[in-house]
C-alpha cells in the first residue's frame, strides 16, 4: 500500500482521492478550506460521492507521501507547488499552459523541484465518471518510462486504465491543446454552424496539435493516443466539458466576462489560449484554430471574423 497525497479538492482532485483509495492506497486529500467536507463525508464540489475510509482530508500540505498528485488550476500550480516540502514523485493532474511564462505543467515543477521526479497524469475523463468507477483510460507520461509504469501501477484499477508513456511535451500539449479547440467546437455549434463544422474543427485541430508536439520536441504520434485524440474528442462533444460549454455561450452571442461571472469552475482553455499561441509563435508553428480563439477571447477578433479568417485561409493537402 502507498501512501498518495492528492493536492486540491475540486472536482477532479477528489475523484482522484476516490480512485487513488479504490486502487488499495492510503490517501491524503488536501484542501485549501477543509470545512468543504461535509458530515456524509461528500466534498462540495462533487456532491453525491462519498470519500471511501482511506481517504483523509487536511488542510495542512503532506510532509510525507509516496507519490503527489497536483490537481489545482494550472494559473495556480506554481503557487502550491512552491509550498512542497515532501520527497516523492510530482505528477501533474492538470492541463494548460501557465500565462506568464508559457510553461507546460512538468516544466513548472521541474524548475521548482529539480531533484524529484515529475509526470502528467493526463487523458479523456470527466470528474465524476472517475469517482464513480466508470470504465476510462488515461496517460501517465514521464521522461523515465520504467517510473511512469510504476505510477500507472500505483493508481489503476480493472476499470481505470492507465497507459504509461515517456513523451510528458507530447501529452502535455495535448490536455493544453484539446481545450482550447474545445472553445472552437462549442462556439461552432452555438452559432448553429452545424456538426461538419465542429467535425472539421477537431480533425485540423488535431492536425495543429502534431505540429505543435513535434516544435516541442515530442512525438507526433502521441497526438493520436489518449492524451491527444481521446481528450479532444471527449472535450468537443461532452457536454460536461466547461470549455465546449464556454464556447456554445460565446457562439450563441454572450460576452465573455458575462459567462465567465457566472460560473465557479475554471475553463483552462481561456487562459490557455493566447499563452499556447504565443508559445507557438515561438516556436514557428502555425496553428490557426487555436490563433483565433485566442483572438476571438481577447477581443482581437469577433467571432463572425475568426470564421472568416479560418475559411479564407488558402486550400491545403492533408
Amino acid at each position: 500500500m502507498s501512501r498518495v497525497a492528492v493536492i486540491g479538492a475540486g472536482a477532479w482532485g477528489t475523484a482522484l482521492a476516490v480512485q487513488a483509495a479504490r486502487a488499495g492506497n492510503a490517501v491524503t486529500l488536501w484542501a485549501r478550506d477543509p470545512s468543504t467536507l461535509r458530515a456524509d463525508r461528500t466534498m462540495a464540489r462533487l456532491p453525491g460521492i462519498v470519500l471511501p475510509d482511506r481517504v483523509a482530508v487536511t488542510g495542512t500540505l503532506p510532509q510525507r507521501a509516496d507519490i503527489v498528485l497536483l490537481a489545482v488550476p494550472l494559473q495556480h500550480l506554481r503557487g502550491l507547488a512552491g509550498q512542497l516540502a515532501v520527497e516523492a514523485p510530482l505528477i501533474a493532474c492538470c492541463k494548460g499552459v501557465e500565462r506568464d511564462t508559457l510553461r507546460l505543467p512538468t516544466e513548472i515543477l521541474g524548475a521548482l523541484h529539480p531533484h524529484l521526479p515529475c509526470g502528467v497524469l493526463t487523458g479523456p475523463n470527466f470528474a465524476e465518471e472517475i469517482a464513480r468507477g466508470l470504465p476510462a483510460a488515461a496517460l501517465l507520461a514521464g521522461a523515465r518510462l520504467d517510473l511512469a509504469q510504476e505510477w500507472a501501477a500505483t493508481l489503476a484499477t480493472p476499470a481505470f486504465r492507465l497507459y504509461a508513456s515517456d513523451d510528458p511535451l507530447g501529452a502535455q500539449a495535448g490536455g493544453a491543446a484539446k481545450n482550447v479547440i474545445a472553445i472552437a467546437a462549442g462556439a461552432a455549434m452555438g452559432a448553429g454552424f452545424g456538426e461538419n463544422a465542429r467535425a472539421a474543427l477537431i480533425t485540423r485541430g488535431l492536425a495543429e496539435l502534431g505540429r505543435l508536439i513535434e516544435a516541442l520536441g515530442g512525438r507526433a504520434a502521441t497526438a493520436a493516443g489518449l492524451s491527444g485524440m481521446g481528450d479532444l474528442v471527449l472535450t468537443c462533444t461532452g457536454a460536461s466539458s466547461r470549455n465546449y460549454s464556454l464556447g456554445v455561450a460565446l457562439g450563441e452571442g454572450r460576452s465573455l466576462p458575462e459567462i465567465l461571472a457566472g460560473r465557479s469552475t475554471v475553463a483552462e482553455g481561456v487562459d490557455t489560449a493566447p499563452a499556447l499561441a504565443a508559445r507557438a509563435a515561438a516556436l514557428g508553428v502555425s496553428l490557426p484554430i487555436i490563433e483565433a480563439v485566442a483572438a476571438l477571447l481577447t477581443g482581437r477578433l469577433s467571432l463572425e471574423d475568426a470564421g472568416r479568417a479560418l475559411l479564407s485561409r488558402p486550400l491545403g493537402t492533408e
